[in-house]
């Protein structure tokens, strides 16, 4: 090819990743999610330079503000418009945000000192522009249900700014509370997304043709998962004592569990587009008991459970959306390519091989460790990376939309 035509291609290409938010933001997501575990194990859980911080609090941030960070840019930028009737964000500011996205990952990934503060700096700048965005948005659209949406955002923007402050001025115990805090935050986003997105999806599922709506949650339920992650985070952030927030985190399971029976609507249920949604609130329900019973003096360490909570909850979580929004954003039916089950297996299995050993259910896998859970986790990744691609590279097949 010519260099006109590498340019026209290239710029072609831009064009249709810019179109709307999931498309960069989905991508850069699953490549940070499936590389960086891998290297933070190859590398020894170390560091390329030495940081103040302990590198498994880096470790810590990266998870939360890179892979679901970038996961949760490009689902805001995407549903909120849709959401609200609004005009969504397309080409340069999009390419902005992944800018500032982009340069909190390069800092995270040397470790280098003097890098720290200006990684911090635009972490910072996405983490107070998703809230500003959205309660702009809820001004224009008083009617729209931005409210939840809206608060844990601003949670996270909270949490995000103090964990960046702490990485800035070298307060490690700052660091790990406020981290601690975002991932409450982001179990809570996980609780309202998936209620929000499973009823359509449910309703496609038992009806595609869409002339019926056969599907309608429990009020009660809809708002119960987010609700008492929002009542844990409360009782962490007041400095209440281990056993009052491990019932807390019970509770909070609980409710994730409870979430599970809404995914029984008869033989439809066994799915993949629904199964996996319950999946996801299954495992993080079973993590956030297991927190609670470590709390209570169960005896294995709270890393694991809040690894069964991040990775196999939220991951799946994440995964899931990425597939379903991947296809009905691009104007396709909501039937998961063969590779997408075999993706999410993975990730399941990636992470029973991270947590079970913990919790003294299964030996420890042979050769470094957890090396052999990150590279599961890593190809459930790059496995819907690799199906996804062609798909969300191109243009759209029509104009349907999701959620």
């Amino acid at each position: 090819m010519t260099a006109q035509a590498i340019r026209q291609t290239l710029s072609a290409r831009l064009e249709v990743l810019g179109d709307e938010g999931l498309r960069p933001f989905f991508l850069l997501s699953a490549l940070h999610a499936a590389l960086w575990p891998f290297l933070w194990v190859a590398g020894d859980f170390a560091l390329p330079f030495e940081e103040p911080l302990p590198p498994t609090l880096r470790h810590a941030n990266e998870m939360l503000f890179g892979a679901y960070g970038a996961a949760l840019i490009g689902f805001v930028t995407t549903a909120v418009p849709e959401w609200s009737n609004t005009a969504r964000f397309r080409g340069r500011p999009l390419f902005i945000l992944a800018g500032l996205w982009l340069v909190g990952r390069l800092a995270g990934l040397l470790g280098a000192a003097p890098l720290a503060p200006v990684g911090a700096a635009a972490d910072l700048a996405w983490l107070l522009f998703l809230p500003a965005y959205v309660a702009w948005v809820r001004w224009r659209r008083p009617h729209a249900r931005l409210i939840g949406m809206l608060f844990w955002l601003t949670a996270l923007a909270a949490a995000g700014a103090t964990a960046q402050a702490a990485i800035i001025f070298v307060a490690p115990d700052l660091a790990a509370e406020a981290l601690r805090a975002a991932a409450l935050v982001f179990i809570g986003l996980l609780g309202l997304v998936l209620g929000r997105i499973t009823v359509p999806i449910t309703n496609k599922v038992l009806d595609p043709t869409e002339e019926t709506s056969p599907y309608r949650p429990h009020p009660g339920r809809l708002n119960l998962a987010p609700g008492m992650a929002a009542v844990a985070l409360a009782g962490t952030l007041a400095g209440l004592s281990p056993a009052v927030t491990g019932y807390l985190m019970i509770a909070a399971g609980a409710a994730f569990l409870d979430r599970v029976g809404e995914a029984f609507v008869g033989r439809e249920a066994v799915r993949a587009p629904l199964l996996a949604p319950a999946l996801s609130s299954l495992l993080a329900g079973i993590g956030l008991l297991l927190i609670g019973a470590a709390r209570l003096g169960a005896p294995y360490p709270e890393t694991a459970a809040l690894h069964m909570v991040l990775m196999g909850g939220l991951g799946l979580g994440v995964l899931t959306v990425f597939a379903v929004a991947g296809l009905m954003h691009t104007g396709r039916s909501l039937a998961f390519p063969r590779t997408v089950p075999v993706a999410l297996t993975l990730l399941v299995a990636g992470t029973a091989l991270r947590v079970l050993p913990d919790l003294g259910v299964m030996p420890y896998p042979p050769g470094p460790p957890h090396l052999l859970a990150s590279v599961v986790w890593a190809a459930a990744f790059l496995l819907w990376l690799w199906s996804y691609w062609p798909i969300l590279s191109r243009p759209n097949v029509s104009g349907d939309g999701c959620c």
